[in-house]
Parts: C-alpha cells; sequence; structure tokens
C-alpha cells in the first residue's frame, strides 16, 4: 500500500490557474484521460495518477467484490492514500492546494466522489462522469459552494440511476453546488458530453482565486 503514485504531470501554461486531479476508468493509465482533462482546462495543469488496485491486470483506484458492490475497507484505505497523494503533490509541483478539481470517468469519478465525502478540504469541485454514492458518510461533507458536475447515463447498465441521485443528495447535504446532466446514452460517453462538461468548467470557475 503506498500514497507513492506512478502519475503524469503538466504544469499550468500561466500563473493561477486550476489544478486537475485525472482520474481513469477501470483498465485506463494516467494517459487515458489526458485529452479530455486538456479540454476541460485548457492552462490548467494536470495531474494524473494511475490506480494501485489490478483487477483482472486492470487498473483501478480501489477494489471491488462485485459489479456495484465496493470493497468498503479498500476504499477507505485507497482514499486516504489518494488524498496524501494529492497534498505530497501540491507541495512538490507548487500547486494552490485550494483550486483543485477532480475530472473523473467511471471508478476515478468514484473514488473522486470518495475523496469529497471523506476529505472535503482536498478539492475545490469537481466534474464526475458515470459516478455513483460510492458511501455513505456518518456526516454531510463540508462542501459549502464547491461546483459538482454529475454527468450520468439514463441507460447505464453499470450505474444505477439512483445511487448517482443519491450522490448528488449526499454532496448537496454537505452544500456543493451540484449539477446532475442526465445523457440519453449508457455508461459511455455521449458525442458532445464532454464539450458541455468544458462549458461548465469555464461558467463554475471563471474569477475564482
Amino acid at each position: 500500500m503506498s500514497s507513492d503514485f506512478i502519475h503524469r504531470f503538466e504544469p499550468a501554461s500561466a500563473a493561477g490557474e486550476p489544478t486537475l486531479l485525472v482520474l481513469h476508468g477501470t483498465g485506463g493509465d494516467e494517459n487515458d484521460l489526458i485529452p479530455l482533462a486538456r479540454l476541460i482546462g485548457p492552462r490548467a495543469a494536470l495531474l494524473s495518477p494511475r490506480g494501485q488496485v489490478l483487477e483482472n491486470g486492470m487498473p483501478r483506484f480501489f477494489r471491488r467484490i462485485a459489479e456495484g458492490v465496493f470493497d468498503l475497507e479498500d476504499l477507505a484505505l485507497r482514499t486516504r492514500e489518494l488524498g496524501t497523494f494529492v497534498e505530497q503533490s501540491a507541495r512538490t509541483y507548487g500547486l494552490d492546494p485550494g483550486r483543485i478539481y477532480a475530472v473523473g470517468y467511471s471508478n476515478g469519478a468514484n473514488v473522486a466522489a470518495s475523496l469529497m465525502l471523506s476529505r472535503p478540504e482536498l478539492l475545490a469541485g469537481g466534474v464526475l462522469l458515470r459516478a455513483m454514492v460510492p458511501f455513505e458518510p456518518k456526516t454531510p461533507p463540508a462542501l459549502d459552494g464547491k461546483p459538482v458536475l454529475l454527468s450520468a447515463g439514463r441507460q447505464d447498465p453499470i450505474v444505477p440511476q439512483a445511487l448517482t441521485e443519491r450522490l448528488a443528495t449526499l454532496l448537496k447535504s454537505g452544500g456543493a453546488d451540484v449539477t446532475l446532466a442526465w445523457q440519453d446514452t449508457g455508461h459511455q460517453l455521449l458525442r458532445g458530453e464532454p464539450e458541455a462538461a468544458a462549458e461548465w468548467f469555464a461558467a463554475h470557475t471563471s474569477g475564482k482565486p
């Protein structure tokens, strides 16, 4: 178990830009979502770790018992490790710890949600694609005003609508500014969805110090 993730880092193109914590889906790696993240944050710094769990040889950020059934003990451990990695990376790369936003897909979106629910101070918000509630926190997270986009597929065979709606409710209970955007698709991203996420991110982060 280690918080020393294999990762890819790209510095921001100018001072004062945010950082995107880029979190891939099952079977991906630190390179998979770089084009998506660059579309969402054209001038942002990109911090993209590779998940440290292997499922049939495919990297993930935490273990699962079955499809949609998470190993909650491992989830808690891996979320703590990811949080430590974010803190260490902020120091190493000179990142503003108050301007780190998650961009995650599927398993990456779920671990981002877990980080928001358990260590809300580490993220300023996020774009979570095909996310579901990872666990039920004992108390609402302190997410006052932080913008979160949940982009979900109405016909998603992996993520039940009720579990995405439950995640939205939990984030809202902590004060997050949640946008729940339903797409007429399954687990895959719809054409135009990344561009819509980029527009949402620009609208919700422009002018923020």
